[in-house]
């Protein structure tokens, strides 16, 4: 039997994921991360801690429960740090830890490239819509 220090253990492990299999443990986590209020939360950090408030007003349109449930959700998963500061009333820091900072220029260039090409998008739908929905496509359907 080869001994293997912890090290070779844990590559030897992380070469065993694939995020193409159901019981992967990184298909979680790329669950987590494609969601859009956690590359909104992380991007709106990337200039620094921001308070509950801040973020709200930052990230229109979240509901106070998605933000604190998301808030809550990436701070389990180390991608953000929650600070407390005792006063009155009292303070509520959310920071990016080194691990969501890494993450970050993934998130940004994302964020950056759907912004970029909304209009092609659109256009695109558009065109597919257009396209499913005429009198030759509906009688190919049927």
């Amino acid at each position: 039997m080869t001994t293997r220090t912890t090290a070779q253990q844990r590559e030897q492990e992380r070469i065993a994921y694939d995020a193409y299999l159901a019981t992967c443990p990184a298909r979680q986590l790329l669950d987590r991360i494609s969601d859009k209020w956690v590359s909104l939360l992380l991007t709106a950090l990337a200039d620094g801690p921001q308070r509950y408030s801040g973020l709200s007003r930052t990230v229109a349109g979240v509901s106070q429960k998605m933000l604190t449930q998301t808030l809550r959700t990436l701070e389990r998963d180390g991608l953000v740090s929650r600070s407390v500061t005792p006063s009155v009333p009292v303070r509520v820091d959310y920071a990016l830890t080194p691990l969501g900072v890494s993450l970050l220029p993934v998130m940004q260039a994302i964020k950056n490239w759907s912004e970029t090409h909304i209009e092609q998008v659109v256009a695109a739908r558009d065109t597919y819509d257009n396209r499913s929905t005429s009198p030759d496509a509906l009688a190919e359907r049927a």
